[in-house]
């Protein structure tokens, strides 16, 4: 294990090591929050992540015995954090431990043990920022909007208006998915774009056209204009419901119907569709290795 090369030329306090299990992010800003209050002190701070192995530890301590330094820790390991207070007592290295006392205290009013497994917390955060990111691509790229930037979508949903595509987008945004959905509009070309996208993450939606007369006169009625007689007139509807059909046929498209299928149900068939193609595709390739 490399440490880093601390400057110490100019210092007008020993080292900080900090020492985590995890990124070290949370030792950090104590550290440099605390630095900030002594004004003039230049004291380096030394950050070491991914200590999970018993070993790592006395190369960390001799460095900081060496230096003078001292180890600010956030092991949340119980062995591991035990482990480096012992080791740097023996060796008269200053430790402090910001995780400990909070573990037990915790411990005690929760009525449970911590499970004591670095790094969960920049998980769960990448997590949180993945998803967002999905949300802001979703909105970002609703009915047809920045066909250019279509590449970069998990998922392309395809339809008629009303249809259902942007409810079912945000749906599967919110479960971490980049969705783009784009209308199909009578004499309006497909953006070419779309064609560049692999086709195993393209899905047509469809749906009865007695459910798209429905949500067309409510939405005709809440707008207050007239969108013409055909959005809402049944026959025409039909018609633009068989012609999709035919486009997804000829493109390749999957096809999932949503008469009468509540959104998180529509959601899992989307989402088995695309995750089985490219299942199976990785399972060939394994198989040709």
């Amino acid at each position: 294990m490399e440490l880093a090369e601390e400057e110490q030329s100019n210092s007008s306090g020993p080292p900080i090591y900090v020492v985590s299990g995890g990124a070290g992010g949370v030792g950090e800003l104590v550290a440099r929050v605390a630095i900030a209050q002594f004004q003039g002190a230049n004291v380096p701070v030394i950050i070491i992540p991914q200590v999970r192995q018993l070993d790592q530890l006395d190369q960390i301590i001799y460095q900081a015995a060496t230096n003078k330094g001292l180890i600010l820790h956030t092991m949340v390991d119980r062995t591991m954090r035990f482990a480096l207070i012992r080791r740097a007592r023996a060796r008269n290295v200053v430790e402090i431990d910001l995780m400990g006392g909070v573990l037990a205290r915790l411990t005690t009013v929760l009525g449970r043990e911590p499970i004591g497994q670095p790094g969960l917390y920049v998980t769960r955060r990448s997590a949180n920022f993945e998803r967002l990111e999905a949300i802001e691509y979703t909105v970002d790229h609703d009915d047809g909007r920045r066909p250019d930037e279509l590449k970069h979508a998990e998922m392309v949903l395809l339809g008629v208006s009303r249809v259902g595509k942007t409810p079912l987008s945000m749906y599967l945004a919110v479960l971490g998915w980049k969705v783009a959905n784009i209308p199909l509009v009578k004499n309006i070309e497909l953006p070419k774009e779309l064609f560049e996208v692999d086709r195993r993450r393209v899905i047509g939606l469809t749906i009865d056209p007695e459910h798209i007369v429905a949500r067309r006169r409510w939405r005709q009625r809440r707008m207050g204009i007239p969108l013409g007689e055909t959005y809402t007139e049944l026959e025409a509807l039909s018609d633009e419901i068989s012609e999709s059909r035919r486009i997804f046929r000829r493109h390749g498209f999957a096809i999932v119907d949503l008469t009468d299928k509540p959104i998180e149900e529509s959601a899992d068939e989307v989402i088995s569709l695309v995750t089985r193609w490219f299942k199976h595709a990785s399972d060939e390739e394994d198989t040709l290795v």
